[in-house]
């Protein structure tokens, strides 16, 4: 499938600053989509809210713009309710880890069918550079202009510790070793957990491109994906930050929509039933 399927009409406007990481992300999503054969109309991206979560703006397929934090409950339910869609909640790092953090903990636990997406470019981009949860100690920024003291939130390590089902790590620097590592999560089942270095070139002057490729590295072939304990210590290094798929669930269980009785007892999705104008007329008339 040619990746163009995907581009919207020609003249819409991206407000995107030049040279921005999420060029690429867009890009590789285009090309994960078109080379796994993912026609647009079998395609959900739901997005919070921040430059990240712009996205499925400039990407042609079903899309839901959510509340800040938000994008991963509304897919949860998305998928559940059509399981025939190939769902992906993305956003940035401030989006999903600070005011999302909450429904990240849980949609692990969950374990729905969908790919989660972080756009990690350890800075807010859209509200004009304050430190987002994965910004490093010491980072300078207009409301912190004395740096960080904080820990930065290691979002790796957190979906390990909480046996998610897969666990990646890509740099938009190395845009084709991102694409195989989407296109790894949009083919695993149950919850496939993405995190994507990529630059603010306008208020992160620290984690640059070249910073990205100078301190980041592949995870070894003979890394084993199946040994969470080493995963997990992999996850903690930061010297150099490893980069590729750390860990995926070597005993799959039940995807959230699996778990749901409406499924699990022979009963149509909510999608393919039919819809009835009277049930709802009666049912509402009994609320009065």
């Amino acid at each position: 499938m040619d990746p163009k399927v995907f581009d919207v009409e020609e003249g819409h406007d991206i407000s995107w600053c030049p040279g921005c990481g999420n060029f690429g992300i867009l890009k590789v999503l285009k090309e994960a989509f078109a080379e796994l054969d993912i026609p647009p109309q079998r395609i959900l991206i739901v997005s919070g809210i921040g430059q990240a979560a712009k996205t499925p703006q400039y990407l042609r397929c079903n899309s839901y713009h959510s509340l800040h934090g938000r994008a991963l409950p509304i897919a949860t339910a998305a998928k559940a309710a059509n399981p025939s869609l190939v769902v992906v909640a993305e956003g940035g790092d401030g989006d999903m880890y600070a005011e999302g953090g909450n429904h990240f903990l849980h949609a692990i636990r969950r374990n729905p069918d969908i790919l989660h997406l972080v756009h990690n470019n350890m800075v807010y981009g859209l509200t004009k550079g304050q430190a987002s949860p994965t910004s490093a100690k010491g980072f300078k920024t207009p409301t912190q202009p004395w740096g960080v003291f904080e820990e930065p939130f290691n979002p790796v390590a957190v979906a390990i510790a909480l046996n998610a089902s897969f666990v990646a790590r890509a740099s938009i620097s190395d845009p084709q070793g991102t694409k195989e590592i989407i296109k790894r999560a949009i083919q695993h089942k149950g919850y496939a957990f993405v995190d994507v270095f990529q630059p603010c070139v306008s208020f992160n002057r620290v984690n640059t491109y070249r910073w990205f490729r100078e301190n980041t590295y592949y995870l070894e072939p003979s890394h084993d994906v199946h040994d969470r304990k080493a995963a997990f210590a992999r996850a903690l290094e930061t010297d150099k930050l490893p980069i590729g798929i750390f860990y995926v669930d070597p005993n799959p269980r039940p995807t959230f929509e699996e778990n749901q009785p409406v499924h699990s007892s022979g009963l149509r999705p909510l999608m393919e039933r039919r819809r009835d104008p009277r049930l709802v007329e009666e049912f509402m008339e009994g609320l009065r």
